[in-house]
């Protein structure tokens, strides 16, 4: 993915919050995640994502990360998600706890 973001943050409270994903989101953890739209988005975590610097549309830098999702044995499917997309993190895999 480029630098740029649609949105990007710069408050401590929520680069704190997009930190909390990234220990919830690693390789090859099963997730379902429910997003800001009401929609929810299932998949295997294809890398560890993390809180990295964009720019919005106006030059201004901030922090955003995305998840990258893909399904075994769907070899075209995947998905890019922001982080600020992102409410909360049901794990699938049986030991694992989930995050909101």
């Amino acid at each position: 993915m480029g630098r740029q973001a649609e949105h990007i943050y710069t408050d401590q409270p929520t680069i704190a919050r997009f930190n909390g994903l990234v220990e919830h989101l690693q390789n090859g953890a099963r997730v379902r995640l429910y997003l800001v739209d009401g929609s929810t988005c299932e998949g295997v975590v294809a890398a560890r994502p993390t809180v990295q610097e964009y720019y919005d549309g106006d030059g201004n830098e901030g922090s955003n990360g995305v998840a990258h999702l893909e399904r075994p044995g769907i070899s075209q499917w995947k998905r890019y998600v922001w982080f600020d997309q992102i409410v909360r993190i049901e794990h699938l895999d049986a030991d694992a706890p989930s995050w909101s």
